[in-house]
């Protein structure tokens, strides 16, 4: 069984940055793709970002050039940097991992983190 654990979200000025991290035990994290979501406040859960464990990465548009995903194989480790925030981009973050590509839809996620909250105050 898959667990993920989130760390990282706090509070933080508008324009300001956040690393997120999470971490990955259990099973055989190799062939495994991660993303990230977040869900607002009334909102729908939304896709940000994905990687795989070979380095592909792709971004919802209305994060590209502000946040990088990235993934550290030894420590079974992904993180997602997040600058220039936004008021926007106040949400729980949630990690999740599934079985390879690039999916952006929840839905194709298997495991999933309890969330991390990031509130970006003006």
């Amino acid at each position: 069984q898959v667990q993920l654990v989130e760390s990282g979200g706090g509070l933080v000025q508008a324009g300001g940055s956040l690393r997120l991290s999470c971490a990955a035990s259990g099973g055989t994290l190799s062939s495994y793709s991660m993303g990230w979501f977040r869900q607002a406040p009334g909102k729908e859960r939304e896709f940000v970002a994905a990687i795989t464990w070979s380095g592909g990465t792709s971004y919802a548009d209305s994060v590209k050039g502000r946040f990088t995903i990235s993934r550290d194989i030894a420590k079974i480790t992904v993180y997602l940097e997040m600058n220039s925030l936004k008021l926007e981009d106040t949400a729980v973050y949630y990690c999740a991992a599934t079985f390879g590509g690039l999916p952006e839809t929840e839905f194709s996620y298997l495991y999933w983190g309890q969330g991390t909250q990031v509130t970006v105050s003006s």
